[in-house]
């Protein structure tokens, strides 16, 4: 768990670089008041601003003299290429090589080098906290407690905007999304339930506790919800993430796709594929007995070609 005093520096440190974004009911019908914390609305249309912005704004000089390094499908990339500029020293990132064109010129608007690797080395430099070759300070996308400390403030907004919500809805990643909100919201209210949500086809959390809570790998197939799923759980995160969850959902894609129809017509806002996971989740029934559900729409940057596919109702 994250200490609530660093989510709360963390808001002072970001608040000149990311913004608090609204928290909106969606009209829908169902047994429970479903409320969408609209993530889509940061700066880089995501919610990794938060983090990136801590973890770099902070940093010193001399932690910074060869620039940042980080390893991202995208969205935390272009966080970390925003507070680098800020910084004003060059950001490497290194991206699987599936990433989404939207998201590589978006790295590349911020001032962002960009090198591609296949998925497994990829994965690899998130293990290591390094790349072969390149120097600068490694801002590891999940497992650094200033980058968790910087989502956590989500959480902190979450509890001013509605205080009486019963269920969070956290799309799963890496976990650092999860820890930093669940961090906030359990130190102030326990009683919350905070859900993880992955797509079905890249779902090891859901595994893991299927087996118990056993660190369970699973086949990662990769689609166009390119910012949850993975193949295994970083060891280290679930350390936090076991203490702070209270269950987790797979969803189908076309659930998925379904979702980011939805939110597009009722609420006008573009969600990628894990910023739609969440209310996936709740629009489909499957938060048991909650009265009040947020779910974090993460991030909107999904390829026009993707978004335009889905809006017609076709495979993608």
């Amino acid at each position: 768990m994250i200490e609530l005093a660093e989510i709360e520096r963390a808001r002072d440190v970001i608040a000149g670089v990311a913004v608090r974004t609204p928290l909106v009911r969606l009209d829908v019908d169902a047994e429970a008041e479903i409320y969408l914390k609209l993530e889509t609305l940061q700066p880089v249309n995501s919610f990794k601003i938060r983090g990136a912005g801590n973890a770099v704004l902070q940093a010193s000089d001399h932690d910074l003299r060869d620039g940042v390094l980080t390893a991202s499908a995208g969205n935390m990339a272009q966080g970390v290429a925003l507070a680098a500029r800020l910084r004003g020293v060059p950001a490497t990132i290194v991206v699987p090589e599936h990433a989404p064109e939207a998201k590589l010129a978006a790295i590349a608007r911020y001032g962002g080098k960009v090198i591609k690797v296949p998925y497994d080395e990829w994965w690899q430099v998130l293990v290591d906290g390094r790349y072969a070759g390149v120097g600068g300070m490694f801002v590891h996308p999940v497992d650094d407690p200033r980058v968790m400390a910087g989502n956590g403030t989500i959480g902190l907004e979450l509890l001013d905007q509605l205080p009486d919500f019963d269920a969070v809805v956290v799309p799963y990643g890496g976990g650092g999304l999860l820890t930093g909100i669940a961090s906030a919201v359990k130190q102030r209210r326990p009683e919350v339930k905070v859900y993880a949500v992955e797509p079905a086809t890249a779902a090891p959390v859901t595994a893991t506790l299927a087996a118990g809570g056993v660190p369970t790998e699973v086949e990662y197939v990769p689609s166009f919800v390119d910012g949850s799923g993975s193949r295994a759980l970083i060891p280290s995160v679930w350390e936090h993430v076991s203490g702070l969850l209270d269950g987790a959902f797979a969803i189908p894609i076309d659930e998925t796709a379904a979702a980011v129809r939805l939110i597009a017509e009722r609420v006008r806002v573009i969600a990628e594929g894990a910023g739609a996971l969440a209310t996936a989740a709740a629009i489909s029934g499957r938060v048991d007995g909650a009265r009040k559900i947020v779910c974090i729409v993460s991030g909107g940057n999904i390829d026009f070609a993707v978004l335009s596919r889905i809006l017609n109702g076709e495979d993608v």
